[in-house]
């Protein structure tokens, strides 16, 4: 069975690195070599993940098997974020923690074995208003330099649900119109 590429260039980065045979040393020793060894990678880049839910509902382990498959296929970190929800916290509640957890992990990338020049947003339906919104306020508040979006079926314009789209799958769709009006709701400003 042919070896896998990606574990080629671990063997030959390893190789590159005289790493001694771990059986030739006592157990101390080795600790401390791979231990050594694993703070020398290369920081992985980060994903900050914003749940969905209309803001209303949904948590961090509801949201757990896709952030561990998105960091499998992504080859990233995934940092997953609890934000206050609505009604008990309107819009910007949301916003702002999920843009002080952008903040902090930007400013702990070292601490954190991540790469702080590759930074990424991303969530799913209310997650992907938050991603879209954390950019937009990472940007006018000059940072942090964030280098992907990635915003699954986002909500991005909640100013009318007049549109054909919510006409059209108004009923018989998991989202429907009324489920939407009351997210949009209770996340109004008090």
């Amino acid at each position: 069975m042919p070896l896998d590429p990606q574990a080629r260039l671990l063997l030959d980065f390893l190789a590159s690195q005289n790493v001694p045979d771990l059986s030739t040393l006592v157990p101390r020793a080795a600790r401390l070599l791979f231990a050594e060894h694993r703070a020398r990678s290369p920081p992985l880049p980060v994903l900050l993940w914003f749940h969905g839910g209309g803001h209303v509902i949904g948590s961090v382990p509801e949201s757990d098997s896709e952030c561990r498959e998105l960091a499998t296929l992504a080859r990233c970190a995934v940092v997953s974020v609890e934000y206050r929800l609505a009604p008990e916290h309107p819009f910007p509640a949301a916003a702002d923690d999920c843009f002080t957890a952008t903040k902090w992990v930007a400013e702990h990338a070292p601490d954190l074995g991540v790469d702080a020049s590759r930074i990424a947003v991303g969530g799913d339906s209310a997650g992907g208003n938050l991603a879209a919104v954390v950019s937009l306020m990472a940007r006018d508040r000059g940072g942090p330099a964030l280098v992907f979006q990635l915003l699954v079926y986002p909500g991005t314009d909640y100013a009318s649900l007049d549109t054909k789209s919510h006409h059209e799958n108004a009923e018989g769709y998991f989202l429907t119109r009324s489920t939407m009006r009351t997210a949009r709701a209770s996340n109004r400003p008090a």
